[in-house]
């Protein structure tokens, strides 16, 4: 009688047994890794290729596959071995012309390429122009809008803002203010379609106006709680007005320092008469175009898409009555706005933004050529 030739032997370290049997147990394994794992314990304790095979319900052929799998490369043995796949059809040359397109040239007659455009031009699937778009972070049906400070004081004014937000002074407040004016209570011509399963609110485009309102506002940047008052106009008068009531809600035994923007509302002469007289007030004016870094901006953005911008209100009043639920609501439970970024960062980012403006205004003439797209 025959014999075969003799089996390597299988013998498996503590590391190995215990790598193995966690691949075998484990309820997030692959069902066929976990099956490999148990044919190479079940051969490493000497049983032979049948009877595991037997035990296993897989084939004599499965079971020395995966035994001289093992053997041959341990534990990475076990895992698939990654497959080619079908061939490219597009080359490196044709994504690069893509890019180059869509960076440096326009369609005919439109002012950005859509995928079916860019398709027609370079001869691919608009399906493969937008793979390639999503690779390469291109969107060229979307566009934003910005403006740089032209303040000749930006950088000292976003250190000296910045630093109060990340280290606030001690036994001082700090307020962000600035108003909302002209807050429209705008009545909806026909009534609102609800929301239902697959279908979005939907409301008519057009719109009864009712008059306006003015909301003036001052966001604590620690606490987030906000001091509020409705005035039907903002001038100095009514700037003034609402300074004596954060005066009146912040304890004497505090300094104040006020954040707001450049509006000529704040700089009137009754406005700087009424700061002289109060030492424990600070002002600290946002660079020009910079009142992002005001953090009551966020707040009247929040006020704006969850309260007003989908509302319908017949008065005045019923406006007024509807932001004052908001504000209730926000001093229920405020939740301050964490500002994270230093001023070396912001300052950092501002300059490269800059300098891309001046390279793309210098390439612009000689690049942004327009192509018939054929």
């Amino acid at each position: 009688m025959r014999k075969g030739r003799p089996k390597a032997a299988l013998i498996l370290t503590t590391e190995e047994r215990h790598r193995l049997e966690s691949l075998a147990h484990r309820s997030r394994s692959a069902a066929a890794l976990a099956r490999r794992a148990r044919i190479v314990l079940a051969c490493a304790d000497g049983a032979d290729s049948t009877v595991v095979a037997r035990r296993l319900h897989v084939t004599p052929g499965t079971v020395c596959k995966w035994r001289g799998r093992f053997l041959a490369t341990r534990l990475d043995g076990l895992y698939d071995e990654p497959r080619p796949g079908a061939k490219r059809t597009i080359t490196d040359e044709q994504v690069e012309q893509v890019v180059i397109r869509t960076l440096e040239t326009t369609p005919r007659g439109a002012t950005h390429w859509s995928t079916r455009e860019m398709a027609q031009a370079v001869g691919l699937s608009h399906m493969a122009i937008s793979r390639i778009w999503h690779t390469f972070g291109l969107q060229p049906h979307r566009s934003e809008t910005f403006k740089l400070s032209t303040d000749p004081q930006l950088v000292e004014k976003v250190r000296d803002i910045v630093g109060l937000y990340l280290d606030p002074p001690a036994h001082a407040a700090v307020f962000c203010v600035d108003e909302k004016p002209q807050i429209q209570a705008l009545e909806r011509t026909q009534p609102l379609l609800p929301l239902q399963p697959g279908q979005i609110e939907r409301r008519t485009h057009d719109y009864t106006r009712h008059g306006t309102t003015t909301l003036f506002a001052a966001l604590n940047a620690q606490t987030s709680e906000v001091i509020t008052q409705f005035h039907q106009r903002h001038r100095s008068r009514q700037f003034r007005e609402f300074l004596d009531l954060i005066e009146a809600r912040v304890p004497r035994s505090l300094d104040v320092h006020i954040i707001m923007d450049n509006y000529g509302t704040h700089k009137t002469a009754l406005i700087r008469n009424w700061f002289a007289k109060r030492p424990r007030f600070h002002v600290h004016y946002t660079p020009t175009y910079g009142s992002w870094l005001s953090l009551v901006e966020r707040w009247f953005a929040e006020l704006t898409m969850k309260r007003i911008r989908r509302g319908t209100f017949r008065s005045v009043p019923q406006l007024k009555a509807a932001i004052q639920d908001f504000i209730d609501a926000h001093q229920a439970d405020p939740t301050p706005f964490v500002w994270t970024k230093s001023a070396d960062a912001i300052l950092a980012s501002i300059a490269r933004f800059a300098q891309r403006t001046v390279d793309a205004r210098a390439a612009q003439p000689m690049s942004r050529t327009t192509v018939t797209g054929h």
